[in-house]
């Protein structure tokens, strides 16, 4: 493989980073304090997505649960909707694929709850349906979209829009907001 080809994808990462620091930041504060403030209360973070998204779904509850940079504080509320495969095939199988996570949200989920969606393009129906029930339960909901946006960001309270249509590097900046908001949840919470 041509050197120059890892050199443009280091530097288009870069770049997408940038972009993300120079018109996102507000909607990643206001991320943050929506998700330290359901941790505060008592509630929890609810994590959606597919392929991909529903890995960093999953990462960051691992880092919530477990620990992320403070190893000596107690774990976080947070769970990856959709790791469950009994569930989820159960629910794609007998209702539909685009049910598994608004199934989950109606089980498990209440006001006090924080949803958390992820997706490159933001059109994901089981994580737009996700987003239909937390509304139902009255939960608060966030989400990680790209700049194609969807009816995922305009469902939300909050969206953080990456600004950008490769999908590598949509997935690079969710994960570092993924991060973020790990690190602010500590830094709030202790």
């Amino acid at each position: 493989m041509d050197p120059a080809t890892f050199e443009n994808a280091i530097r288009e990462s870069i770049a997408t980073k940038q972009r993300l620091l120079d018109t996102c930041l507000p909607e990643i504060e206001e991320f943050c304090r929506r998700a330290i403030k359901t941790i505060a209360a008592g509630g929890k973070l609810l994590f959606c997505g597919n392929g991909g998204s529903s890995c960093d779904a999953a990462h960051a509850a691992g880092e919530l649960v477990g620990w992320f940079e403070k190893h000596d504080r107690k774990g976080y509320a947070a769970i990856a909707l959709g790791h469950e495969i009994p569930t989820v095939t159960a629910v794609g199988n007998d209702k539909g694929f685009e049910f598994i996570f608004a199934r989950q949200v109606h089980a498990i989920g209440n006001a006090q709850d924080m949803l958390i969606g992820i997706s490159t393009s933001g059109g994901s129906k089981n994580v737009v349906c996700a987003i239909e029930a937390a509304r139902e339960v009255g939960m608060s909901v966030g989400v990680l979209v790209s700049s194609r946006s969807g009816p995922m960001a305009e469902l939300a309270d909050v969206a953080i829009r990456v600004p950008s249509d490769n999908t590598a590097r949509i997935q690079e900046s969710h994960l570092l907001c993924v991060h973020m908001l790990c690190a602010a949840i500590e830094e709030a919470m202790g």
